[in-house]
């Protein structure tokens, strides 16, 4: 069991930001209970309300919150290696935050309401598949489409715990997945593009090791080049995958906020480097309030 205390962190409102579809509330307290998490307050029923569990990277987690002491069930050695550089654990949000324009009350009013949002640095392939369904697409359906495709396509595995997970489908097993056993996961016409784009990464002709090493502009275009990748798409992978904090993604959502608050221009030289957080803290703001 890992324990750290960290500011601008939390881990209902990660969940909730639309930028990982595999991370879930734990609906009782289950072990988090029993373990006591070193200081009691793991005793507490109560703690289930901030018990979440994830998988990423072929890798399960557990994790718990209380206010600001984070609890991660793995060993010192998998947190260093993975889930510190996953949560952006190095990087000071409140520094992001006081950095915001004192007469920008909209934004500094988001980025308070969700102030515990970081952005998260996940797997490549399955940002480009989780986003392609993203389309015309709510969050509860995502989630649901993505842990369909996971139980279908995914090896299954037992982490230490004994707990049964499905790792994220390679390209190649959904490459040779039929239109009708996807359409069977609910992507209905995104059905394609997840089939296309499969193909594409399985046979080569996208290098996704290569997009890795790429800047903003050259990641963004090559990942363009993929079935289903509109230029939406290609700057929610490049942010919640790449870490490419500059993308700037716009849905209904950022655009509607867009078009009331910043009339003449999001001041994105102001904040150059770090757009795509104050993104989601607009994004999770409205979202939030409708």
């Amino acid at each position: 069991m890992i324990t750290i205390t960290k500011d601008n962190f939390s881990i209902k409102q990660i969940c909730e930001s639309g930028q990982c579809f595999r991370l879930e509330r734990l609906d009782t307290p289950g072990k988090w209970c029993d373990a006591g998490m070193g200081s009691g307050i793991g005793m507490s029923r109560g703690m289930g309300e901030e018990s979440y569990r994830l998988t990423a990277f072929g890798k399960y987690l557990e994790i718990a919150q209380e206010g600001n002491q984070l609890f991660f069930d793995c060993t010192q050695e998998e947190f260093e290696s993975l889930w510190k550089s996953y949560f952006d654990l190095e990087e000071d949000y409140g520094r992001i935050i006081a950095s915001i324009d004192g007469e920008d009350d909209y934004l500094f009013n988001a980025a308070s309401y969700g102030s515990g949002i970081r952005i998260l640095r996940q797997d490549l392939w399955e940002m480009i598949v989780s986003f392609i369904v993203s389309q015309q697409n709510n969050i509860k359906r995502i989630r649901k489409c993505i842990s369909l495709l996971c139980r279908r396509y995914g090896e299954e595995k037992a982490a230490a715990s004994g707990e049964v997970y499905y790792d994220f489908p390679t390209a190649k097993a959904l490459a040779g997945a039929s239109f009708e056993d996807l359409y069977a996961c609910n992507l209905g016409y995104r059905s394609r593009y997840i089939h296309e784009t499969a193909v594409s990464i399985a046979e080569g002709a996208v290098d996704l090791e290569a997009v890795r090493k790429m800047d903003y502009p050259a990641a963004k275009a090559e990942l363009m080049k993929l079935c289903g990748v509109g230029i939406k798409v290609a700057e929610c992978i490049c942010l919640f995958a790449l870490h490419k904090t500059e993308a700037f993604p716009v849905d209904t959502h950022i655009n509607k906020v867009l078009t009331a608050q910043y009339p003449s221009g999001f001041p994105f030289d102001r904040y150059k480097g770090y757009a795509g957080t104050l993104q989601q803290y607009i994004f999770y703001y409205d979202l939030m309030n409708g």
